[in-house]
């Protein structure tokens, strides 16, 4: 599943479409969630500059004459990728919405169609604001602190790694980031949030924001299929910490890497220098 690293390496790759005029939005079998608008009515509009808010992307529109037009929330769902092309050749098997422009196409590519287009007024309305709703807290809004996320841990009584992973906290902290978030901050993916200390999760909040860094520098992961708009994969995978590496010898204190299980999703840790 494309994560904030990759959503982020993919909004940054389709800078191209700012600016450009829309010549029609083209639609293939049904996503997730239905458009919510005849795409006639957005013919002739401009784009503005994509945004991201945790794994969603906005793309802003108005009219000719400035008035807004909403705009276009998009999700990759699980196995969603977009590309920017030249030109519009014939939609593939996976090939669910193109949205012609008169400097290219920006065409979305979801085989399980989990991914969606979603038509809203602005940001801030539904059906966009009910979407964004449950997120947490963006990883690099200076504006949350250590003692915030310290905060919404203690209110928590699963284990920190389930936490990470909700989202509802901080978005971002995906399956591979949040297992080598936790092993930079020594912490041991099983350790009940309410017992993660003001220390601790200041170093745990500084942990996800480095690992999300390195991540999005990198290009983001690709495990199986991951592209950005121009078909670069990401490298974050050749250089994870802990995550993928179980039986090998963890590279801060040589003990061997484990491989566990929590809420169906692999979690890799070292026992030996990740405390509870």
């Amino acid at each position: 599943m494309p994560e904030l690293p990759e959503v982020e390496v993919t909004r940054r790759s389709v800078s191209a479409l700012t600016g450009a005029q829309l010549r029609v939005l083209e639609l293939g079998k049904p996503l997730r969630w239905p458009l919510g608008i005849d795409p006639a009515e957005l013919t002739g509009c401009v784009a503005g500059e994509f945004l991201r808010r945790g794994k969603y992307l906005w793309l802003p529109l108005s009219r000719p004459d400035g008035r807004s037009a909403g705009g276009l929330l998009w999700h990759l769902g699980m196995s969603g990728s977009l590309a920017w092309l030249p030109r519009a050749g014939p939609p593939g098997k996976h090939d669910h919405v193109d949205l012609l422009t008169d400097r290219g196409v920006l065409r979305l590519t979801d085989p399980r169609r989990f991914g969606a287009v979603v038509w809203s007024p602005a940001l801030d309305q539904a059906p966009a604001a009910r979407l964004l709703a449950g997120l947490g807290a963006e990883p690099f809004d200076e504006r949350f602190t250590a003692a915030d996320f310290h905060r919404a841990l203690q209110q928590r009584r699963c284990a920190v790694k389930q936490a990470l992973l909700a989202g509802d906290i901080v978005v971002g902290a995906g399956n591979i980031y949040a297992s080598d978030a936790l092993f930079e901050a020594g912490i041991d993916p099983r350790t009940p949030c309410d017992r993660v200390g003001p220390v601790r999760a200041a170093r745990l909040l500084a942990a996800i924001r480095r690992v999300l860094g390195e991540a999005i520098a990198a290009g983001g992961s690709t495990l199986r299929d991951f592209k950005d708009a121009h078909g670069s994969v990401g490298q974050y995978q050749g250089q994870a910490r802990v995550y993928g590496r179980a039986g090998e010898a963890c590279p801060r204190c040589g003990a061997t890497i484990r491989r566990i299980v929590q809420g169906q999703r692999a979690t890799y840790f070292c026992p030996g220098c990740q405390r509870r």
